[in-house]
């Protein structure tokens, strides 16, 4: 007898935005196909790992193209600026046209834009590339996560894929400066960049042949003042939050970032309100599942990135690592991501998402508290165990909060729940990061104020702790 169709992850769907690649045999619930989830991750891979690569090799490019301060600030913000205020454009777009198709898009503009960017002759181009590489990060991240939930329908797949996906931001942010190191000092820093060519057209293949077509919501308006508001309040807000570590939170213009930020979310719930087809109707943030778990990546996200971000300033500047150095002083962090993704999407069918995700925060919160309580200038060997405290529980915890907002999403929003649950973490990641330089910079002691940034994480990770144990549900999947 023919298996149901919902049990197939290649099999068609309706309306789907092109044709479908052949699905071969039914496939059991508990089966695992590995090329849909390669695809996706290969994407979400090349996003994040953009983010941090960049930082080791901009020295070396604002050197070789007499670029001015302003210019290697652009060549870093840009394309950050651009991805957390496009997020959730990318999620409407693909709810409304199709996932695969935004994903694909967003693939082949993001590779383009890098081959522009190993190529530029001047600052202004390759800061323009960044921005455009922005955009097609934008396109990719929403729908990863959709396009992961429609491949793996079974709960138990779905949660290992989930895990899979997540443990990739880990690797991929810690991964950078090292990776960035290694071609900078061998091959040059346009490798950087180059580097994101074979693995964009492998993942654009991939998913054109292995992940099934999307379906399409076209009667799902795209509400462009809404969209206008998010991406003035996204920008401004981390723009201000990227200003308020160099400038400090008091300097006027970091205060009117803010308010503005603040503004143009107030004129978008308005919109929203009064919209006949809102971007993110304000229902979907009245589930507690969906709007705590979004809240829970924003805190995660918070501690792991300050973490990683402090600890590179303090590897580098208190402890004279080089860049190469400070990669490999961060692997305890990495190291833990993939095994961490792994087991929890195991255990998640079990025991479900909130012990995993608690668990995941309290172990995280010991992890920086253990640091902060080692002193000013602690050896090396104390500093591992923190490390691997925080890299283990944040991965832990992703997956179950992952699953725990796309399945609070109703059918045709997926996009947008993915790009509401990303956004938040782009928000958490720049906030860790701006907060835990004003700290550094303003502390009367360099270890003083690593402590403080330590300290301050772990209580945001004891606040995602109390935030699962209210808004994650009980259960296993599907439950």
């Amino acid at each position: 007898m023919r298996k149901e169709v919902e049990h197939v992850p290649f099999a068609e769907s309706a309306g789907g935005d092109g044709p479908a690649p052949p699905s071969g045999p039914a496939r059991e619930p508990g089966q695992r196909p590995w090329k849909p989830l390669l695809a996706v991750c290969a994407g979400y891979f090349m996003v994040i790992l953009d983010v941090t690569i960049i930082n080791v090799a901009v020295p070396v490019v604002g050197r070789e193209l007499s670029a001015s301060l302003t210019g290697i600030q652009w060549i870093t913000d840009g394309y950050t600026l651009v991805l957390a205020g496009l997020l959730l454009t990318g999620g409407a777009l693909g709810d409304r046209l199709g996932n695969r198709r935004i994903f694909c898009a967003g693939v082949a503009l993001f590779t383009a834009a890098s081959a522009v960017c190993a190529l530029a002759p001047s600052t202004a181009v390759l800061v323009t590339a960044r921005l455009v590489e922005g955009l097609g990060a934008a396109l990719i991240v929403p729908g990863s996560l959709a396009l992961l939930q429609q491949a793996y329908p079974a709960s138990a797949t779905r949660a290992w894929a989930f895990g899979l996906w997540g443990s990739m931001a880990g690797i991929a942010a810690s991964a950078g400066p090292l990776l960035g190191g290694l071609l900078v000092s061998t091959v040059g820093w346009r490798w950087v960049f180059l580097i994101n060519l074979p693995v964009g057209v492998a993942c654009l293949l991939l998913t054109l042949r292995h992940v099934a077509p999307s379906p399409r919501n076209s009667a799902r308006a795209l509400d462009w003042p809404a969209q206008c508001a998010v991406v003035a309040a996204v920008a401004l807000l981390t723009a201000a939050l990227n200003e308020a570590g160099r400038r400090g939170w008091s300097d006027p213009a970091v205060l009117a970032g803010l308010g503005l930020a603040v503004a143009a979310a107030a004129a978008f719930v308005v919109r929203e309100r009064l919209a006949r087809s809102p971007a993110l109707p304000l229902e979907l943030l009245r589930s507690r599942a969906l709007s705590g778990g979004a809240a829970i990546g924003l805190l995660f996200n918070f501690g792991f990135y300050g973490m990683v971000f402090t600890a590179s300033l303090s590897f580098q500047h208190e402890r004279g690592y080089s860049a190469l150095g400070t990669g490999a002083a961060l692997f305890p962090a990495v190291a833990m991501t993939m095994f961490a993704s792994i087991l929890s999407g195991r255990l998640s069918r079990r025991t479900g998402d909130r012990p995993l995700v608690v668990s995941g925060m309290l172990l995280a919160a010991l992890g920086l508290a253990g640091w902060a309580a080692a002193g000013d200038d602690p050896a090396y060997p104390l500093l591992v165990a923190p490390m691997m405290a925080a890299g283990f529980g944040t991965s832990f915890a992703l997956t179950g909060s992952t699953a725990t907002v796309m399945g609070a999403a109703p059918p045709g929003f997926e996009g947008t729940a993915s790009a509401l649950f990303n956004t938040m973490r782009q928000i958490g990641s720049a906030t860790g990061v701006a907060l835990g330089g004003t700290l550094l910079a303003t502390a009367g002691d360099y270890g003083e104020g690593l402590r403080t940034s330590m300290a301050v994480g772990a209580l945001a990770y004891l606040t995602a702790a109390v935030l699962a144990w209210r808004c994650v549900p009980r259960g296993p999947h599907g439950a």
